[in-house]
């Protein structure tokens, strides 16, 4: 069996409780070396073989993955964040499913979400935002045509970018050439949750400036909205005393 295990958004603390069993019992775990907080590593068991896959392609991570699965043993692939998200576990996957090998997912706390309690930010307010468009610049690896930065900042919606740290200068003003004013609230969240985290409220404008005086060059979140600087909003309905709910009624 292999267990696809999200790792959380850097602090150890923030894997989930099954996440932690698995880690505790595998037998074989392939970490994401470049990323995922080692710390972690200290719930595997003395016996337990650990690879970085920083280092290995994804033909050598398989290999481990059919070697433990023909000595029968347990493997869990250890991802940064939620593996659904920039995770490139479908490739993976799709091989295992090719050589009938069992696998399951277990969801870790997103980076996306680590850089929200990092600024105490709500993505979605009433009157100011009710989407979150996640998404990264076109670098070694391609974007489709039609979710170029420009058209979703024409929807003027809260937009978390990774990846893109190295691009702050051609992003800024693809966000603006889509549709962003450039005094928009922005926000660079730099390891997200770790010990080392820092987080910079700054303006579309000034993105790159901001990151370039804080010497931030990788490992962070861009975050694009006005919901950054929790501007003004509309109070929740369903804790609205004048609103009616299925387990409230509404009070004259």
């Amino acid at each position: 069996m292999v267990h696809f295990v999200g790792a959380g958004s850097g602090a150890p603390d923030l894997i989930t409780i099954r996440g932690q069993k698995y880690l505790q019992e595998a037998d074989i775990i392939i970490y994401a070396g470049s990323l995922v907080n080692p710390e972690l590593l200290k719930y595997a068991k003395s016996e337990c073989e650990i690879f970085d896959s920083a280092k290995m392609t994804l033909e050598e991570v398989i290999d481990v993955m059919l070697r433990g699965e023909s000595e029968g043993k347990m493997t869990v692939r250890l991802h940064t964040g939620d593996p659904c998200v920039y995770g490139a576990i479908r490739e993976q996957m799709d091989i295992l499913d090719r050589h009938g090998i069992q696998y399951d997912v277990c969801p870790g706390v997103s980076a996306f979400c680590g850089a929200a309690s990092a600024l105490n930010l709500e993505y979605t307010l009433p009157s100011v935002s009710q989407s979150v468009i996640i998404t990264r610049m076109a670098g070694r690896t391609p974007v489709p045509d039609m979710e170029s930065i420009e058209s979703f900042a024409a929807h003027r919606a809260t937009m978390v970018i990774f990846l893109s740290t190295g691009m702050l200068e051609e992003l800024q003003k693809r966000l603006v050439d889509g549709g962003y004013s450039p005094d928009t609230p922005a926000a660079i969240v730099y390891k997200a949750t770790w010990p080392d985290e820092r987080s910079y409220v700054c303006t579309v404008e000034t993105l790159a400036k901001t990151a370039k005086e804080n010497n931030v060059t990788k490992t962070a979140l861009i975050i694009v909205g006005d919901v950054v600087t929790h501007s003004k909003y509309d109070r929740s309905e369903l804790y609205n005393p004048a609103f009616t709910t299925e387990f409230r009624q509404a009070s004259k």
